[in-house]
C-alpha cells in the first residue's frame, strides 16, 4: 500500500528540500546552497535584482551579488550550462553532464534556428581567436543578421559561439555586467573533472537519483523536468528499472485530491525530520526553484502563477514583474516591485493577497520588514509607495 503524504507535510518537505524552511540567516556557504539546489537558473532581467542573485539571497541574506561570479571566474567552483534554461551548477557535476552536451549537439544539428550560416572554416576561426586571445564575448565579433530582424534573431557569430557552448567545446569563463565571456573548455574546467568518464547509463542514473533526492517526491515528469537532461522515456524506463529502490507514495494536493508519485527510500525518515518552516514572510523570485515548475506549484500550494513579462501590458492580469509571497508553508499573495538603483529606491507598485488570506497588520509588518531587507540587498536607501 502506497505511503500517503498529507498536503501540509508535502509542502513542508518540499520547502525543506529547497532550503526555504529555515530563516535565511547564519554563516554563508554559497557552494553548499548551490549543491543542495542542484543548479541555480540565470536570468538577464534586473527588475530589482537578477533572478540568480535573488534565489541565493532567499536562502541566506548574507549573500551579495559579486559572490557568484567570483565562484565561477576565480574559484572555478561552478560552471555554466543549460538545464531547462541557462544555469550554474557545481563543478563536481561536470562529469555527469557529458550526456547533456551530446543531447544538445544532436538537437542543434536538427534545428534551423541554430544554423549559423557560417562555413566550417569561419567557425574554426572564431574558436581560434579565443584560443589565441583568451576569453571573448560576442562584442569581439561583428557578423551581421541578414534579412528581417525578428525578436529572437541573433548574428551568425553569436549562434556559433552558443553552439560550441552548448556542445561543450567552449565554456563560460566569467561575466562582466552579465555579459558572457567564452573560453576553451580545457582552460575553464579543471582537468580532473573534464577527464572523468562515465557510461551514459551511469550518468542517467545519477541525474534521476539526484533529481528525486532534491525533489523529495515526484512523478516521472517531475524528475525529467528537474534537469531537462533526459527524455521522458528515459526517465520512465529508469523508474521501472529501479522500482525496488523507490517508494510509491500518494500525495494530497491543495484541493484535497490524491495523486501518485515516487519518493526516495528514506522518505519516512525525511518526513519524521521535517522542519516546520519559519513564519517569516519571503519575497521569492519568479524563477525560484519552488516557483518555476508551475504544475507542481499549483498542485502543492494551490497557487496559480504565471510571469507576464512577455504579455502586452493591456492583457496582463497582474503586472510586468510580480513576485510570489511565501509565509510559512503557504503562498499568501504576490507583489509587483520596481527598483531604481541609481536613484536609490525600491517601490511597491501593487499587492494582491491570495483569496481567503486576510491581510492583517501583522502580515503587513512582515512584508514591510522583507521589503527593507530586499532594499538593503540592492543598495536602496528608501522604499517608495
Amino acid at each position: 500500500m502506497a505511503l500517503r503524504i498529507r498536503n501540509r507535510d508535502a509542502r513542508q518537505l518540499w520547502l525543506n528540500s529547497q532550503g526555504l524552511a529555515t530563516a535565511p540567516t547564519g554563516p554563508l556557504d554559497l557552494q553548499a546552497i548551490i549543491r543542495k539546489l542542484g543548479f541555480v537558473q540565470l536570468d538577464t532581467i534586473r527588475n530589482v535584482t537578477r533572478a540568480h542573485h535573488h534565489i541565493l539571497w532567499s536562502r541566506n541574506q548574507n549573500y551579495r551579488e559579486p559572490m557568484l561570479n567570483r565562484l565561477l571566474a576565480k574559484d572555478r567552483a561552478v560552471f555554466e550550462h543549460f538545464t531547462h534554461d541557462a544555469s550554474v551548477l557545481p563543478i563536481e557535476f561536470f562529469p555527469m553532464w557529458q550526456r547533456q552536451f551530446t543531447r544538445l549537439s544532436e538537437r542543434l544539428s536538427r534545428s534551423d534556428f541554430y544554423s549559423t550560416g557560417l562555413a566550417e572554416d569561419e567557425i574554426a576561426a572564431i574558436k581560434a581567436r579565443i584560443a589565441d586571445e583568451g576569453p571573448l564575448s560576442t562584442h569581439a565579433f561583428d557578423t551581421k543578421i541578414e534579412g528581417k530582424k525578428e525578436m529572437w534573431a541573433r548574428p551568425p557569430h553569436k549562434k556559433a559561439l552558443d553552439h560550441m557552448w552548448y556542445t561543450g567545446e567552449l565554456s563560460t569563463s566569467h561575466r562582466e555586467n552579465f555579459i558572457k565571456f567564452y573560453d576553451l573548455t580545457e582552460r575553464v574546467i579543471p582537468d580532473h573533472h573534464r577527464d572523468a568518464q562515465h557510461e551514459d547509463a551511469h550518468q542517467l542514473d545519477w541525474l534521476c537519483r539526484n533529481a528525486l533526492d532534491r525533489l523529495g517526491f515526484g512523478s516521472p515528469g517531475d524528475i525529467q523536468r528537474f534537469w531537462a537532461a533526459a527524455s521522458a522515456k528515459e526517465v520512465r524506463d529508469w523508474t521501472e528499472s529501479r522500482a525496488h529502490r523507490l517508494v510509491p507514495v500518494e500525495l494530497q494536493t491543495a484541493d484535497g485530491e490524491w495523486v501518485k508519485a515516487l519518493a526516495p527510500e528514506d522518505i519516512e525518515t525525511r518526513l519524521a525530520e521535517n522542519v516546520k518552516p519559519t513564519s517569516r514572510l519571503r519575497i521569492l523570485s519568479p524563477f525560484d526553484p519552488v516557483i518555476r515548475d508551475r504544475t507542481r506549484l499549483l498542485r502543492l500550494f494551490g497557487f496559480d502563477y504565471r510571469i507576464e513579462i512577455f504579455v502586452p501590458a493591456a492583457k496582463r492580469k497582474w503586472g510586468y514583474y510580480v513576485y510570489p509571497l511565501l509565509e510559512g508553508d503557504r503562498m499568501v499573495g504576490r507583489v509587483e516591485l520596481k527598483a531604481d538603483r541609481k536613484a536609490g529606491w525600491l517601490k511597491l507598485l501593487n499587492l494582491w493577497p491570495e483569496p481567503k488570506v486576510k491581510w492583517t497588520p501583522a502580515r503587513a509588518e512582515k512584508l514591510e520588514a522583507e521589503l527593507c531587507r530586499l532594499a538593503r540587498f540592492v543598495g536602496a536607501e528608501f522604499i517608495r509607495d
